[in-house]
């Protein structure tokens, strides 16, 4: 099979249907993007490997080991065609607001929890090295607060101190966006300053504007950028025409209704999967379906496997 017949086009999932009709081509397909059709031992490294009959099967000629194109990514051993995989691949990145597990199961054809851990496994290969350069120019940061509101919860389980900027009974998530560029996010267990100037300083290319509220962790800032800040207790929500976070809080407000409309709910032991999830597809907003869904592919590298995801101190 020509390489020019492996990639394909395609704009919508009429089409992605179409071209991929067959596990033969979803495999070709996958070892184009990660092989460039130049078999390598994931075991290895050697470039030296024999082919199978069944054109899908590999031997490594120096140690020997047989292989796929599935070994070593978050595909190997699953018992789930790649035509099904690539189908969740599509709805998780094309959707705006992503597709809850038990909506993908119904519309592959699995078990609900079968789409929660194929899910999850993708979610792992949202998070590429492509959105880890620094964030520079104007740049917005700010942090908001995950979890359900007290008043909507029953009084025996309100919780005290839960108001304002309290995490009490709630997930911190900080975040930086560099206006029309990238948008980074990350929980984490307090919103002090330290936490947040060290966030804002690993991230944010020194000397850029930085514009956050009137929240006192941000003081300090001005040290290393030129930092301006918009007071909301005050009503001030654009000054000078340019000095906002809006950018970012119009994030934060696409994020809580996916939380809210779709998932439902988030565990903090799995959120920063889901921010994964939510910070690749805002920072490929503007590529199309099918640049979105090959960059996952690209970054399949890496197994995840159930057992690991359970277990009470998973860390990813």
């Amino acid at each position: 099979m020509e390489a020019k017949d492996v990639i394909g086009n395609f704009k919508n999932l009429i089409e992605l249907r179409d071209h991929f009709n067959d596990e033969m081509v979803c495999i070709k397909h996958l070892e184009k993007l990660r092989w460039n059709n130049e078999p390598v031992c994931p075991y290895c490294g050697h470039k030296r490997v024999y082919k199978f009959r069944d054109h899908k099967t590999y031997k490594c000629a120096k140690c020997m080991q047989k292989f796929n194109v599935k070994v070593k990514t978050i595909f190997e051993d699953t018992k789930i065609s790649l035509q099904k995989w690539y189908l969740a691949i599509y709805f998780l990145t094309a959707h705006k607001k992503g597709i809850s597990s038990l909506q993908l199961s119904k519309d592959i054809g699995v078990t609900q929890k079968t789409a929660w851990f194929m899910l999850h496994r993708l979610r792992v290969s949202t998070n590429t090295q492509v959105f880890n350069q620094p964030l520079k120019n104007i740049v917005e940061a700010d942090e908001t607060y995950v979890g359900g509101k007290e008043k909507n919860k029953h009084v025996c389980k309100r919780l005290e101190g839960s108001q304002g900027r309290s995490g009490v009974g709630k997930v911190i998530v900080l975040g930086l966006i560099e206006r029309s560029g990238y948008i980074k996010i990350k929980s984490v267990d307090h919103a002090d300053s330290k936490t947040i100037k060290d966030y804002v300083r690993s991230n944010v290319k020194v000397g850029s504007k930085v514009m956050t509220d009137e929240f006192r962790a941000y003081n300090g800032l001005a040290d290393f950028y030129f930092h301006s800040t918009i007071d909301h207790s005050k009503g001030e929500y654009v000054v000078s025409g340019s000095i906002h976070t809006n950018t970012i809080e119009g994030f934060w407000s696409l994020m809580k209704r996916s939380i809210v409309g779709i998932y439902h709910h988030i565990s903090k032991k799995h959120i920063d999967l889901y921010l994964n999830e939510f910070t690749y597809r805002y920072n490929t907003r503007k590529e199309t379906s099918e640049n979105r869904f090959n960059l996952v592919l690209n970054n399949c590298n890496g197994r995840l496997k159930y057992a690991d995801l359970i277990k009470a101190n998973y860390e990813r």
